[in-house]
């Protein structure tokens, strides 16, 4: 009993809480938000080149890609974030001053870029070849074919693991604070991490836990509905029989007259 005591009043401290969920909500919230989608984008443009690279016949682009894909998916994410984070930080003093986030943010956007190259190149290659050899028999060329009737597929089949990327990148987005962070660009681990040192209670970083799994969980479930929808075609296609002539309605047999008197 005193162990669920102790566990109850280090993590479920109510007050606590209910002190830290007006600034992870404002400023929390806000800069984690951030971090993640402007990573997001990057790092999915990117790793469709890196995609696009990893897939040329030619091995002066293969090599690069599979180069890059190899250091950034090997490196802990930490160690990246430090090494561009400390290491450019004289160029981003120069051009655009202590503000760490430019900086936090292309580290985010390469890592994102070696998984989500990967997850593309893997969608892209699960297109059967037939369809590539199709499409050049009507006529496309290579780059029409890739472009019109690979890739769309390619991307709707890797949809859910996109996401799950997007997932881990959101709780990356909290390894930025290794930069330091002024009171205004605190994330919400940042945010939660301040309020149990001050206090000595850890509710603060379980509700930032909390807040994490109110952006990851309705994303997660969403791109699941959206891959069903995918797979089950337009509205009003079903897999139930077409209705016959005589369930419509209309008579069984029909009657020609034939063998009347």
């Amino acid at each position: 009993m005193d162990t669920l005591k102790t566990l109850w009043e280090t993590f479920f401290d109510l007050g606590s809480m209910r002190e830290a969920l007006p600034e992870m909500l404002t400023i929390g919230l806000r800069n984690t938000l951030l971090l993640a989608a402007v990573s997001a984008v990057l790092g999915t443009l990117l790793g469709m080149l890196l995609a696009v690279a990893g897939l040329a016949r030619t091995r002066w682009l293969r090599w690069p890609a599979r180069v890059y894909t190899d250091v950034f998916r090997g490196l802990p994410a930490a160690v990246t974030i430090l090494l561009i984070g400390v290491g450019l930080a004289p160029l981003g003093m120069a051009w655009w001053g202590p503000n760490p986030y430019p900086l936090g943010i292309l580290a985010l956007s390469l890592i994102a870029a070696a998984y989500i190259g990967e997850i593309f190149r893997s969608g892209i290659q699960s297109v059967e070849a037939s369809q590539l050899e199709a499409s050049r028999a009507l006529g496309l060329s290579h780059r029409t074919a890739m472009r019109l009737v690979i890739i769309p597929q390619g991307v709707r089949r890797i949809l859910p693991a996109w996401v799950n990327q997007l997932i881990a990148l959101i709780k990356d987005s909290s390894l930025v604070y290794f930069l330091g962070l002024l009171a205004s660009e605190r994330d919400l681990f940042r945010i939660g991490q301040d309020h149990a040192a001050n206090t000595g209670n850890e509710s603060a970083l379980l509700l930032a836990g909390l807040l994490y799994l109110v952006i990851t969980v309705p994303l997660t479930h969403l791109v699941n509905w959206i891959d069903r929808r995918l797979r089950q075609g337009p509205v009003g296609d079903t897999d139930e029989e077409p209705e016959t002539y005589e369930a419509a309605g209309a008579p069984a047999t029909v009657d020609t007259g034939v063998g009347r008197d």
